[in-house]
């Protein structure tokens, strides 16, 4: 063969060859990568996270010791409080000026808040009386309005892998509104964010200075508390952590049932609304001073009054060990629902335990707090009271849920909302099935979780699920934090199955707890555990302005040309009714989607030979935005 003649061959054959390789490459090649901030990007150089998912090799966090005592007596409204922390400086930079979260600030004129602030809401928020630095008393920096954090210069720097010691003596005026924190009645407390704290100094964006905003949530790190709530005689505290001093605090008979409490299926009245009247609850002394403990917890939150009954039951979480968690709820008499919550809790608590997420509660009680907030804290609620007992259990369940996300990891909810809420109202539709059958739940979760969603065609909904959650309000926030991600992890539990879905989410979970996870953590920990490169789905769906809309183009023979107008990639049913007079159901997964680089057009063929007469599609919780073209006839 002469050589040029050899040569062109070649380079034609090389050419070809190429030109395969990259049509069968393509959709693998462009689901490669996903957008990554570069601050993320730089904590895989320094190696504090890696790539595949896991806390890299230099991974490091803070963490505080806190030794709070408060002192409450309602109905003056005035909480006193001081508190020592040591602050332990894991991290390899030299610390000079801290941030000290100061929350209740929120509450004062003036404050960066996204909803209107009543006259009732508003209060000086938090005073500091005294501060010191290692023992030393130093003035602390003048307050600004509304300000919800301050930073400070420390005398002595913390090197790394050393510590400092702060003290402050603060007060605040509870207030009068109680949202996520307030007056619940005259002489009924709920304290919640109560404290000055350290913020998250991390590896990703180093001290955490967002302002609190009473819409986003929060972000803390693992810390150790010592907690005394000082109050008067017959008042009952309940509080994150474990009671150290029950004898000290309840009579004799109150201890015990609370003491058998802990190891029975039964509903146990620590205090009925007749021990209250006839004053046989608490130790007769004229402060009673009550300890609770709570080690590697991101937060404390307290609850008080002297006219709320108290219940408590116990459940197995942890079949391995045989160990139980206490269940408690502390409510008015008058509230009928509440006296089914401990019930609720117990089946929350098992459930969730034994299913999904299927990991032992973690910690060794929970309290359902009646107030008005529907919102959870570390072993605590605070839930409104409902005629409705099935709503008060879907909203139980859903507080309680949080204890996965974000209590057992470190979630920033601040910045990455749907880390939590999204997986909460995940677990919540699932439970949910299990308890009113499937039509009921799927029925409540469209109500609740997507229909405001699909049916606004707003530009703010369709924001992308990455959107940092302190830059959205409203419908943005609500959507991308909760229905909007919930649907992406249903779509990929249908996708990879429940085996391979659960082994994934066990492994996110297992890697960061007690730790602060980024999406990017989750997106790539699924990526490394499942074995398959999952980033056109994560793409798809939290990096993009999609929403759900599919339409049925054309049907040619027994070939079914589906449209995706609205761009997820969801997974639907499309069900296919004969000229012979049968039918049939084909459910297809987001993966149908996977091998099409735009996810707008894919063609089905059903199963059957059969001629065609009618078909649809059924999404399910999936909710179109358009029917109108979700059908299709044959032409007479």
């Amino acid at each position: 063969m002469p050589f040029i003649i050899f040569f062109y061959l070649a380079r034609m054959i090389k050419f070809i060859f190429c030109c395969l390789a990259l049509a069968f490459a393509q959709p693998i090649l462009l689901s490669q990568t996903l957008y990554t901030p570069r601050n993320i990007q730089d904590a895989y150089k320094r190696g504090t996270r890696s790539p595949d998912g896991r806390p890299g090799p230099n991974y490091w966090q803070n963490k505080g010791r806190y030794n709070i005592v408060i002192n409450a007596a309602p109905p003056d409204r005035t909480i006193r409080g001081t508190e020592q922390i040591t602050y332990i400086n894991n991290s390899p930079d030299t610390i000079q000026s801290p941030v000290i979260r100061l929350i209740l600030n929120i509450h004062r004129p003036g404050a960066v808040r996204y909803g209107v602030a009543s006259p009732e809401y508003l209060t000086n928020g938090t005073e500091i009386d005294a501060f010191s630095e290692n023992g030393r008393s130093r003035p602390f920096p003048a307050k600004g309005a509304g300000a919800t954090w301050k930073a400070f210069r420390l005398d002595r720097p913390v090197a790394p892998h050393d510590s400092v010691q702060l003290s402050f003596d603060w007060h605040y005026e509870i207030s009068l509104e109680s949202n996520r924190e307030g007056m619940i009645d005259s002489t009924t407390f709920f304290l919640a964010y109560f404290y000055p704290r350290v913020a998250v100094y991390d590896d990703y964006n180093g001290w955490d200075r967002l302002d609190f905003t009473d819409q986003q949530e929060f972000y803390n790190d693992f810390n150790d508390y010592h907690l005394t709530v000082n109050v008067p005689k017959d008042y009952i505290v309940w509080a994150t952590g474990t009671l150290q001093n029950a004898e000290a605090v309840l009579t004799p008979a109150c201890a015990k049932k609370l003491a058998a409490s802990m190891s029975t299926d039964d509903i146990l009245h620590i205090a009925t609304k007749e021990d209250l009247l006839k004053h046989r609850v608490t130790t007769p002394n004229a402060v009673n001073a009550w300890k609770w403990t709570a080690d590697d917890i991101t937060d404390v939150t307290v609850g008080l009054s002297n006219h709320f009954v108290w219940d408590a039951s116990s459940v197995v979480v942890d079949d391995a060990t045989k160990r139980r968690a206490s269940v408690q709820s502390a409510y008015n008499d008058t509230a009928e629902d509440f006296h089914q919550m401990v019930e609720f809790g117990r089946h929350s608590l098992d459930w969730l335990s034994h299913n999904w997420p299927g990991i032992p509660y973690p910690f060794p009680k929970t309290t359902i707090f009646q107030g008005y907030a529907d919102m959870e804290y570390p072993m605590m609620v605070n839930d409104n009271t409902t005629e409705d007992p099935i709503f008060s259990r879907f909203v139980a369940e859903h507080e309680i849920a949080h204890t996965w996300f974000p209590f057992y990891m470190g979630i920033n909810e601040a910045r990455y909302a749907f880390m939590d809420e999204g997986w909460a109202t995940t677990f919540e539709l699932l439970i949910g099935r299990a308890d009113l059958g499937v039509e009921k739940a799927e029925n409540f979760y469209r109500q609740f979780r997507v229909n405001n969603y699909i049916y606004d065609p707003s530009q703010e909904e369709d924001l992308p699920i990455i959107t940092p959650a302190n830059v959205l309000k409203d419908v943005a926030y609500g959507n991308n934090a909760y229905g909007k991600p919930s649907l992406a992890y249903l779509a990929m539990k249908d996708m990879l199955g429940d085996d391979l879905f659960r082994k994934c989410l066990h492994e996110y979970m297992a890697r960061w707890h007690g730790r602060h996870p980024t999406p990017w953590d989750f997106f790539y920990t699924f990526n490394n555990v499942a074995g398959k490169n999952l980033n056109w789905f994560w793409n798809n769906w939290f990096f993009t302005n999609n929403y759900i809309d599919l339409a049925i183009d054309k049907v040619e023979g027994n070939n079914v040309l589906i449209n995706n107008i609205g761009g997820f990639a969801i997974p639907f049913d499309m069900v296919i009714h004969y000229a012979d007079g049968s039918s049939d159901k084909q459910h297809l997964t987001a993966a149908t989607w996977s091998n099409n680089e735009k996810m707008t057009q894919i063609t089905v063929a059903p199963a059957s030979g059969k001629k065609i007469r009618s078909l649809e599609l059924k999404g399910g919780i999936y909710v179109d935005a358009d029917v109108t073209n979700n059908s299709w006839t044959a032409p007479r």
